[in-house]
């Protein structure tokens, strides 16, 4: 998981989810509602979180998730070579 989080902002816990009775699942990002999982999506999403080891874990499936996964973590263009 090395390349993963370079500015370690997964560490900050930026990520909250509340799992409703009925296996809904309410994911945050900094406070603000982002998306809500339902149906097949929300089980596997839960199955993934409570496997989880630690907190960073949930936090890196919740990112991935939410499309947040790749902010802050591109490829630096200005490495690019030729044309």
């Amino acid at each position: 998981m090395g390349n993963i989080d370079k500015r370690k902002r997964l560490e900050e816990e930026v990520f909250t989810y509340k799992i409703t009775k009925n296996n809904i699942v309410f994911i945050d990002y900094n406070g603000i509602h982002i998306t809500t999982l339902k149906g097949r999506e929300a089980e596997k999403i839960i199955k993934r979180i409570e496997q989880a080891v630690t907190d960073h874990e949930v936090q890196l499936i919740l990112a991935k998730v939410t499309g947040n996964f790749k902010r802050g973590n591109e490829k630096d263009s200005s490495k690019k070579t030729g044309g």
